[in-house]
C-alpha cells in the first residue's frame, strides 16, 4: 500500500492550504488515518487524526479551530484543510494510515506512511 501526499508549498502567513493523501496499490482496508509533522530538528507530532469508519476526528491543540482533517473513503483519500497559517506550521507533512491489507501469505497489519510534502509559511 502507498500513501501519496500532495499539495504543500509556501504560503504566507493567514493563508491557506489544502493537503492530499491517497493510498493505492493492492487490497486494504483502512479504519484511521492521521497528519502529523516534522519541523526541522524536531520531533514528529500528530497533528489530526480522523476514523475512516465513525468519521471521528482529533486534534492537536495548536491547530484547533485551524485545521480540518476529512477523508473520502470510495477515493482512499484524506484531507487537510490549513486556514489561518502561521510561521510556526512550517514543517514536513506526512500522512498516515492504518488498517489491514491482504498479502501472498494473508491478512496483515497496515501501518503505512507516505514521503511527505513541505509546508513553508511566511511571515
Amino acid at each position: 500500500v502507498q500513501l501519496v501526499e500532495s499539495g504543500g508549498g509556501l504560503v504566507q502567513a493567514g493563508g491557506s492550504l489544502r493537503l492530499s493523501c491517497a493510498a493505492s496499490g493492492g487490497t486494504f482496508s483502512i479504519s484511521a488515518m492521521g497528519w502529523y509533522r516534522q519541523a526541522p530538528g524536531k520531533q514528529r507530532d500528530l497533528v489530526a487524526t480522523i476514523n475512516s469508519r465513525a468519521g471521528t476526528t482529533g486534534y492537536a491543540d495548536s491547530v484547533k479551530g485551524r485545521f480540518t482533517i476529512s477523508i473520502d473513503n470510495a477515493k482512499n483519500t484524506m484531507y487537510l484543510q490549513m486556514n489561518s497559517l502561521k510561521p510556526e506550521d512550517t514543517a514536513v507533512y506526512y500522512c498516515n494510515a492504518e488498517g489491514v491489507y491482504v498479502d501472498y501469505e494473508g491478512l496483515k497489519t497496515l501501518d503505512a506512511w507516505g514521503q511527505g510534502t513541505l509546508v513553508t509559511v511566511s511571515s
